[in-house]
């Protein structure tokens, strides 16, 4: 028996379980069904309980509850020796400030300070100068007073106002640039106004998929978007290795051609995992749904 908690999927057993953890029959459907289907925005304890009573789950989840936030993925991608910009991780402006008494940022100017939660560029702030750090520390000091935490600080990466999303949708890849007008200093998102492309540089498009193959087959993730730079520094020894910047669990559908084309992408994948048990796990490359 296959139940879903997607509100999409319906399966042979259908549940919701959005806003809430789950309950006594969500806990009994989940121990009698053979492979369970949860919505993107599952709470950690519906993927716990699911994972702990049923061997099939998707998407897989691991990473994405291991790994929390943007720190932990910092921590992730150091553990799992991939290329991406230098970062330094702090659990909160105490902490900052007990170890910088001076406020300065152990990364040099330009830089990028990203609050640990947000994504499709909301919560990052180019570090130019100084003063942009003070500003930035002072209005996360205000965040604190909420409870929200916790920021990174990276290094900045000269990318030609550009970056590369891949999405995994199970065993499917899909890939397109997003290109800022070439004075913004702010992060390549289609949020923040860039433009897609998805033509240029099919060689560079190709070495982030491949990353991006080798990285799901290691850590089981089979639905996210992932964001990737390439250098333009023309110091650096191979422009053409892809940098791992983020993993978005949450990712916005427009460069997949809106929620019908993703929805459809999304059925596909779970008929196709459902039908190869573990080949999610193998992402095989940039693919339309015929």
């Amino acid at each position: 028996m296959i139940v879903s908690f997607h509100p999409i999927y319906e399966g042979d057993h259908h549940r919701l379980c959005a806003g809430r953890d789950p309950d006594a029959e969500d806990l009994a459907a989940i121990k009698r069904a053979t492979a369970v289907i949860l919505p993107q925005g599952c709470r950690a304890s519906l993927y716990r309980a699911a994972t702990q009573y049923c061997k099939r789950v998707f998407p897989n989840y691991a990473a994405r509850f291991a790994y929390p936030g943007k720190q932990g993925q910092s921590r992730l991608f150091q553990q799992a020796k991939v290329p991406h910009p230098q970062s330094f991780c702090y659990p909160d402006t105490a902490t900052f400030f007990r170890q910088h008494p001076t406020g300065g940022s152990p990364v040099s100017p330009p830089a990028v300070f990203k609050l640990d939660w947000g994504g499709e560029g909301d919560g990052v702030f180019p570090i130019m100068h100084d003063r942009d750090m003070t500003a930035v520390l002072k209005r996360l000091q205000e965040f604190e007073t909420t409870g929200q935490k916790g920021f990174i600080l990276q290094q900045w990466i000269p990318a030609g106002a550009r970056s590369l999303r891949v999405v995994v949708t199970g065993h499917q890849l899909h890939s397109y640039w997003r290109v800022m007008p070439s004075d913004s200093p702010l992060i390549a998102s289609l949020s923040k106004g860039g433009a897609i492309d998805r033509t240029s540089d099919h060689h560079l498009i190709a070495a982030a998929e491949a990353a991006t193959r080798a990285f799901c087959r290691h850590t089981g993730i089979n639905l996210a978007g992932f964001d990737f730079l390439f250098s333009t520094d023309p110091t650096v020894a191979d422009p053409a290795t892809p940098l791992f910047l983020e993993i978005n669990y949450f990712f916005g559908r427009r460069g997949l051609g809106g929620s019908a084309v993703y929805y459809q992408r999304l059925l596909h994948a779970i008929d196709h995992w459902l039908a190869n048990d573990n080949a999610a796990l193998q992402p095989t490359g940039s693919e339309s749904i015929a």
